[in-house]
């Protein structure tokens, strides 16, 4: 209905007049009391009609039958004759001063909106969403561990049986399967730096730790059919996805951090206008979050002996028949536990409980694959250009979220394949990595040594099989309980823990080098259970402060992919030399763990002074990324510039000369920029 035109589109929700920009704007219960008008478009600017409807409160007159033709009849007359005759009719016409204050009342802010309170909400709803995260990520990875960890000891005990063997798979050779498999599982990680970050990169953080989970599970439910070409794949598969899987949860574990420090000084950061953020500014939280991960992480070792404990060891026979043919255990023994008897099962299970078993392992790890899946895709913090925004509307992030935002996946992505296959070797050349390669050898040798050498070659052959489930949850729950004394790390130096783990270690190894356990002697249990007890105090301070290093060393977030993708594959060459050393005396053993301790302390205390001196490093940059213009929206501005995110690592682009690619070689300040 308008007075003096008629208009030429009318609809339900608004009307358009020619010449005019027009707001589809539904206003309601204005309060305009005398009349109720309902179908009419108001002039409230020159510029812009308001559609109201249904404005009043009393019945008033009804003016839609003033509205001449039908609602798509074409305008006869300009738009000047309608605004005169709208004149005609002031006893249907809103002052426009009038309106203009209803709508203010109506659209501005609320009288008791306090918007310092609603922004302080925002950030605590997203605060809470980083510790649900790290929360979900380590109860994923110890799931996940635990599960694929319990699994594989149970198979192996049960496929070390001749009668089981016999009985069950006559023909198909499992003591050859289960070497092939172990060979799958060791030798396979050789050469994952050769695609792990282009696979992180591909997939993302998150989804590339979904996809490493979904490996893991796949191995379980392998076990159902066991056969070659069902368990020597899926053992392979395994293999490939072992350094993806805890480089990227290193990597989410470090972003976590980063992002609930900038959620924690919000305030400071806008005001500085996203300044750099001060160096060292966010080591809190990397040790915090780093302690919480481990913490969790290390109780897989007591998870993954529920299917010993409550299982298996009900079908083992007892220490004086599993170990009648052994004479020398610890140091004096040669391979791994010469004598053991082959037959270690005085019942063979039923097949309807190893179902059973397994269905429960395919259960946890389905349960691992949920918490990390189970995220919103975009976890941003407000605005497309990376600005947080507390009247933003939150995402519900349900257990894992993702690490970064879209456009910075985008950015590290579009770097060019070429160059995330170069930088992990690239990054090879800081002499930070250099000296710390020792250290992450040492970190491989050591976990491996206590599932394998120290607790077959010392505490089966002193206590038996049934026992070898105790010993490692002995060791599980003292790594957990002291992975927290890393968060001393917030006041002493960062060396002092890693320091205190390697003295641990060393003295365990002299003691174990001159100690051989008599066999099948009860009494030695006590030592036995606090070796184990101390190894884990040990393996807690050097894994966490480790992880809590490399964090504080390298905090700018297109590098942490690559450090702890080299970090972790180091770790598994480590793991791969255990594997071929297995038929070595336990004395060169223990003579190569020493050896190798004592080189990785005295390089890492190198490296410390060189830090402490300011000695320049040789980081590669990293390339601007290579945007596209079709395939997504790209916002060119301060796309995703997010104050400490980028800007914590200041000696990689300012203190220290660095190289640049070729044709990508940027500016001092562009390597400042994210992405």
């Amino acid at each position: 209905m308008i007075w003096g035109c008629r208009a030429q589109r009318f609809r339900a929700w608004g009307c358009h007049v020619h010449g005019y920009t027009v707001l589809d704007v539904g206003v309601q219960g204005l309060g305009v009391l005398g009349r109720r008008v309902q179908g009419l478009c108001v002039q409230v600017t020159g510029m812009q009609n308001i559609w109201v409807q249904d404005l009043g409160c009393q019945q008033g007159p009804s003016y839609r039958d003033t509205m001449q033709g039908p609602p798509e009849a074409p305008m006869e007359k300009d738009i000047d004759s309608c605004q005169d005759g709208a004149k005609t009719v002031p006893s249907a016409r809103l002052g426009t001063e009038g309106t203009e204050a209803q709508l203010d009342d109506f659209v501005g802010a609320h009288p008791d909106y306090n918007e310092e309170e609603e922004e302080q909400k925002y950030f605590r709803r997203k605060r809470l969403g980083v510790i649900k995260n790290v929360v979900a990520a380590s109860l994923a990875g110890t799931l996940t561990y635990s599960v694929y960890l319990g699994l594989l000891q149970m198979q192996l005990i049960l496929h070390y049986d001749e009668t089981y063997r016999e009985v069950k798979y006559s023909n198909i050779q499992l003591e050859d399967i289960d070497r092939k498999v172990l060979m799958g599982i060791n030798v396979t990680p050789v050469a994952a730096l050769l695609y792990t970050p282009i696979l992180i990169r591909f997939f993302g953080t998150k989804w590339a730790m979904f996809l490493a989970v979904g490996i893991y599970a796949l191995f379980v439910s392998s076990n159902y059919w066991e056969r070659y070409y069902t368990l020597v794949p899926s053992a392979v598969a395994i293999g490939m996805v072992i350094v993806p899987l805890w480089a990227s949860m290193g990597t989410y574990i470090m972003r976590m951090a980063q992002k609930y420090y900038e959620y924690v000084n919000y305030k400071e950061e806008q005001e500085k206008e996203r300044q750099r953020a001060p160096r060292d500014a966010c080591n809190a939280y990397i040790i915090v979050f780093q302690t919480v991960f481990y913490s969790c992480f290390h109780l897989s070792f007591v998870c993954a002996q529920m299917p010993m404990v409550f299982f298996l060891n009900n079908y083992l026979y007892q220490l004086n028949h599993t170990l009648f043919a052994v004479k020398h255990c610890g140091t004096l023994s040669h391979g791994t536990l010469p004598g053991f008897n082959k037959t270690v099962l005085q019942s063979l299970p039923r097949s309807v409980n190893l179902i059973i078993v397994e269905s429960t392992l395919m259960a946890t790890a389905f349960l691992a694959m949920l918490v990390v899946s189970a995220g919103a895709g975009r976890d941003r913090g407000g605005l497309d250009d990376g600005r947080t925004s507390p009247t933003a509307a939150p995402q519900v992030l349900v257990l894992c979220g993702a690490a970064y935002r879209p456009m910075e996946e985008i950015d590290m992505r579009s770097i060019g394949w070429g160059n995330i296959f170069q930088l992990p070797f690239k990054h090879m050349r800081d002499y930070r990595l250099r000296h710390l390669f020792p250290l992450f050898i040492y970190s491989g040798f050591e976990v491996l040594f206590v599932c394998t050498g120290f607790s077959l070659n010392y505490g089966v052959c002193a206590l038996g099989l049934e026992r070898l489930a105790y010993l490692l949850m002995a060791y599980g729950f003292s790594a957990s309980a002291c992975s927290s004394l890393a968060l001393c790390m917030l006041r002493l130096r960062r060396h002092i823990p890693l320091l205190a783990g390697a003295f641990i270690h060393a003295v365990l190894l002299v003691t174990l080098f001159c100690w051989a356990p008599e066999p099948r002697y009860l009494a030695q249990a006590p030592l036995l259970y606090s070796i184990a007890a101390l190894w884990g105090t040990g393996s807690a301070l050097n894994k966490t402060g480790i992880s809590i290093l490399l964090g504080m060393l390298y905090k700018k977030k297109e590098r942490q992919d690559f450090i702890f993708t080299i970090y972790h594959w180091w770790q598994a060459l480590a793991i791969f030399t255990v594997y071929l050393w297995s038929g070595l005396p336990m004395k060169a053993k223990l003579s190569i763990m020493l050896l190798t301790l004592v080189v990785a302390v005295g390089t890492y205390l190198w490296m410390e002074q060189k830090v402490a001196w300011n000695v320049e490093v040789r980081l590669p940059r990293i390339p601007r990324p290579r945007h596209k213009t079709r395939g997504y929206r790209y916002l060119e501005d301060n796309s995703d510039e997010t104050g400490s995110d980028g800007d914590g690592d200041k000696e990689d682009d300012d203190r220290h000369p660095t190289e640049a690619t070729r044709e990508d070689e940027l500016p001092k300040e562009d390597g400042e920029q994210l992405g």
